[in-house]
Order: structure tokens, then sequence, then C-alpha cells
């Protein structure tokens, strides 16, 4: 049996109501003060103190407007509206940690390659390579439309769209800066060796990009690449650039099949079985004893909102599902959202789906005391051939401080989580390897010993 060292991001985003809705009304909840930077400093700090490997942040261009046709219920129950720029936060809550990453969505299909090279390389700069880029394409028709799109790209081709996004950045972070072309030397005047940066010249479908990368090399020069995907599209795509994937599945059973199958297609695309660590969104509920957490479960539940979390869902998948009747069948098809959660729940009813948003979210859920979730979260790593989680926040941040105070001493105990950090970048501490990208994965090949222009 694998005894692997279990990952862990806290699971978060920058506003009020991210997974579990309705929890802000919650007396002990801090989420409505997410705009102040104090709140993010403090959540920062605990983390670190909890030996967190990352805080990962999540975000939407767009808004939920598919339940009812409107905002209504996403305005009044703050179904991720308002919602604020994740980068903004970054450089405030690495000046007060030293080892905690941070893996930041950004949707490359409203991006202009060539600045957002720049801005990834800057804050891997200000991290001291701490930065990680989790790369979406965008689900929501509302966010097609503010940005002058007449509707969403289809499933497929927004991920052509992002394999050359990813050549364009890769071209920039890997290719441009030689690794001794900065020389800061005073007494020479010469700060940086002109032969040794290099221009690059992409002409493509989607993009045309001629220029020279504005940031010398960082830390990791690319960030570490986050992604989450289970259609075979997403599949494909993860197999050639991703190097953290999330994946959700209804049992370890069944989480195995689908983790396997991505490192199985990472070994298709040349790269190792091992160059990919896998994430599940987890939620947790934990107490000293399994009683007062089951108390502290029915409590939570007094303020979820059921609704709330089908009006996400509504939106991930793209169907009103207002529309149909509580005993319905409801018969998803294409959408052009979340192709993978579309085809997953197709069939189900309103009834059911809100019984399973029961604490205002569809993720797994774990009640008990501190053995009782050590022994559900090692189930679901060595069963389901998983290396981490992401750790919803139920309550901000005590859901955070419960599983630090809790649940880390016990996988301590059984030697399934870290006593300390160690040094090094985010991709260091994460795959105990080097700074940087590994010559197997594609982004070596723009590298200038491989492509010298």
């Amino acid at each position: 049996m694998s005894q692997k060292q279990i990952l862990l991001n806290a699971f978060n985003m920058n506003c009020v109501g991210h997974i579990h809705h309705g929890m802000w009304t919650h007396p002990q909840d801090r989420s409505v003060d997410f705009n102040s930077l104090s709140y993010w400093l403090d959540l920062a700090r605990l983390l670190e103190r909890g030996l967190f490997d990352g805080l990962f942040i999540a975000d939407i261009l767009g808004v939920y407007d598919v339940y009812q046709q409107g905002i209504g219920l996403t305005a009044s129950e703050s179904i991720q509206l308002p919602v604020n720029d994740p980068l903004m936060l970054i450089s405030g809550m690495a000046s007060v940690t030293q080892h905690l990453g941070f893996g930041v969505t950004a949707n490359l299909s409203y991006e202009a390659p060539y600045p957002f090279a720049r801005r990834f390389s800057t804050l891997d700069h200000l991290t001291q390579g701490r930065i990680g880029w989790n790369i979406v394409t965008g689900y929501l028709d509302s966010a097609a439309r503010a940005m002058g799109q007449h509707q969403l790209q289809a499933h497929d081709r927004r991920y052509d769209q992002a394999d050359e996004f990813l050549d364009v950045a890769y071209q920039l972070w890997e290719g441009s800066w030689q690794d001794d072309a900065l020389q800061a030397d005073k007494a020479k005047r010469l700060y940086a060796d002109a032969s040794k940066i290099h221009a690059i010249n992409h002409q493509g479908e989607f993009y045309q990009v001629q220029g020279y990368h504005l940031s010398c090399p960082s830390p990791q020069r690319t960030p570490l690449l986050f992604q989450a995907g289970s259609s075979a599209r997403g599949v494909q795509f993860a197999a050639r650039h991703a190097e953290c994937s999330f994946v959700n599945a209804a049992s370890p059973s069944a989480m195995r099949e689908q983790s396997q199958r991505l490192r199985q297609a990472a070994v298709t695309a040349g790269r190792h079985a091992d160059d990919l660590r896998i994430f599940m969104g987890v939620s947790v509920i934990v107490a000293p004893t399994e009683r007062e957490a089951q108390e502290k479960q029915r409590s939570y539940l007094e303020y979820a909102s059921p609704e709330a979390g089908l009006a996400h869902f509504s939106s991930s998948i793209g169907l009103d599902l207002a529309a149909f009747g509580l005993d319905e069948p409801i018969q998803t098809g294409d959408t052009r959202a979340i192709e993978s959660v579309s085809k997953a729940f197709s069939g189900w009813t309103r009834r059911r789906l809100l019984e399973q948003h029961a604490m205002g979210s569809r993720y797994p859920l774990i009640v008990g005391n501190p053995s009782q979730v050590a022994d559900a979260l090692i189930e679901w790593i060595d069963e389901g051939d998983i290396d981490g989680f992401n750790l919803t926040r139920i309550l901000n941040p005590q859901s955070y401080r419960d599983f630090i105070d809790l649940v880390v001493p016990e996988l301590q105990q059984r030697g399934r989580y870290k006593t300390a950090y160690q040094p090094g970048s985010l991709r260091q501490k994460i795959f105990h390897q080097q700074d940087r990208l590994p010559d197997r994965h594609p982004a070596a090949r723009w590298r200038p010993a491989n492509n010298l222009r």
C-alpha cells in the first residue's frame, strides 16, 4: 500500500460565496470581509502554520445568470458575485509567508499571451518561485457576451485555442531569455546581454506575437501548471501541459479509473506517469468527537442554501434547472458549458440535486473526529490513486483552523503529512525536483539550447 504524503491546497475564491453557498450567513463566517487585505493576510498565515502546500484561488469572468434566467438569487446569496481579481492578492500574501504556494485561476480565452506572460513572471519573481497558474478556458456564456462575443466558443475549440496560447507563453517564458542573459554588472555597465535575449515570432491561427519577453527569467520560468478537465479533450490537454490536475469522482474506485486514465494519457504524450499530481475537491467537518462533528454538521445545514448551490450548478451545465419539475428527469444535452459535469448528471432530477446540494455544494463531504477524517482521506489517496486535496471552506477561516488543529496532527502521526516545509520553489516542493519544468515537458522545446533563433 502506498505511503505517499498527502498534498494539500486550501480552495478559496476572492468573493463571499464560493462552493458552500449560504454559509456566509453563519455568525462565525468571515467571508464578507473579502474586500479587506488583512482578511487574506490572516488566511495566508494560518495556512502556512498548517503547512498547506498552497492556496488555490478559483475565479470566473461573467456571472451565474442561467438559473431563473437572471441574477436574482446570485445577487442575494452572493453566488460568486461580487468577485474580485485573484492576482491582486498574491504579493501581499507572499510578503507574510515564506513557503505557501499560490495557484491562481486565469481564463486564457480573454487574455493576450504577451502581457499575461509578464504578469505571471512578475508574480514568480515577487513570490520567489511560489506561483502557479490554473489554466481555464471558461464555461459561461455571460463572460463571452461581456467580452464582446456572441456566445461561448464550442468546448473543443476552446482547448484548441488553449494549446496555442500555451505554446506562445512557453516561447516567452522558456525561450526569450537565456539563463545568463542577465549580468547586472555595474563596473561594465552591462545589465543584460542583448545577444542572449531572443525575440519570438509566432504566427498561428489564434495568435500572432512578435517580440521579446518583458521579464527576465524568474525562479520557475513557467509557473506551476494546474488544470481541471475530465472530458476527452480536457484529458488530452492535461496530458500535454498539466502538472497538477483536479478531478472529482463519486468513489475511490471511480477516482482510480480517472487517475489512471490521466496518467496513461501523460505517458502517451511522452511524459512520465508521475509527472502529474492529481487532486480532488473535498469538504471536511471535524470536531474532537464524532458526535460533536455531527452536531456541527446539523448546525451548518441551518445556514446552507441548496437552491443557491443549484443556481451555481445551472451555470456549470448551462441549463436553467428551475424550469424542471422536482421529479422530472433532466436531459442536459450539448450546452457548451462544463462537458464532463453535464454528462455525469444527465437524467438526475431537481429533487435529487437539491438533496445533493444540502450543504450548498456537491463536493464530497467528510464528517467525523480526527481519526475518522484521516481514515477517509487516506482511503481516497491510496484507493483512488491521487496525490492530494483541494480543501474547501465551509466557514472561513474556521474550516481551515479546525483541519489544522485536529486533522493535521493525526495525519502527521501516521506519517502521511509533512512536519516541515522543504526548501525551494512551489514546483520543487510538489515534485521534489528542480525549479524548472523537466526536459520532457513540451515547453522545453523552446529553450534556447534546444531552439536557438
